[in-house]
């Protein structure tokens, strides 16, 4: 039986595709008669709302000790996808520099490479405030993206110098903790 942050995960997993269809496929002929600033609401709504269930899930999970193994695997297994599909999306439409995009999906499957190193080694290494700072300021970036805003770009380029920090920090981790 799937629990409620499971659930949540599972719902997570689902939007990041419809985010990913609204910001790439722009002249798809279910879309043509909307208007390409509505792609965009679309798409970060969807994202936002994508966002909430992370905190949530994890919040719940906690707090009604309902922490399982399938949440520890689809939890970050649906944080990846929606980050993917993300700046995927905005790489596609040119709102994000490829380098920039580069240089957080390394970082990301990196570290997760790290963390399924470490499960299969029986440790965790949980998440550090500036590894939370990172996830925060990534997804701030992701919204002002979608929403073509002034600073989006700049902002972009701080979440890759969070990112790659927050990298070396759990590589330093791991280092210290072998």
């Amino acid at each position: 039986m799937v629990n409620l942050p499971n659930a949540l995960a599972i719902l997570r997993v689902l939007m990041a595709p419809m985010m990913f269809f609204f910001l790439v496929d722009r002249n798809s002929s279910l879309l043509t008669w909307i208007h390409p600033s509505w792609l965009d609401y679309f798409a970060a709504l969807l994202f936002v709302l994508a966002s909430v269930t992370d905190f949530f899930d994890g919040f719940i999970a906690r707090r009604w000790k309902q922490m399982t193994k399938l949440g520890a695997i689809l939890d970050p297994l649906a944080d990846k996808m929606l980050i993917l599909a993300a700046f995927l999306g905005l790489m596609y439409i040119d709102r994000a520099n490829p380098w920039a995009i580069f240089l957080i999906l390394v970082r990301e499957f990196f570290i997760t490479g790290l963390r399924v190193l470490l499960a299969s080694e029986g440790k965790n290494i949980k998440a550090s405030f500036i590894g939370k700072t990172k996830t925060v300021v990534q997804m701030i970036a992701i919204g002002f993206l979608m929403m073509d805003w002034l600073y989006a770009t700049p902002l972009l380029w701080f979440a890759v110098i969070i990112t790659l920090y927050s990298g070396f920090e759990y590589v330093y981790r791991y280092i210290k903790e072998s």
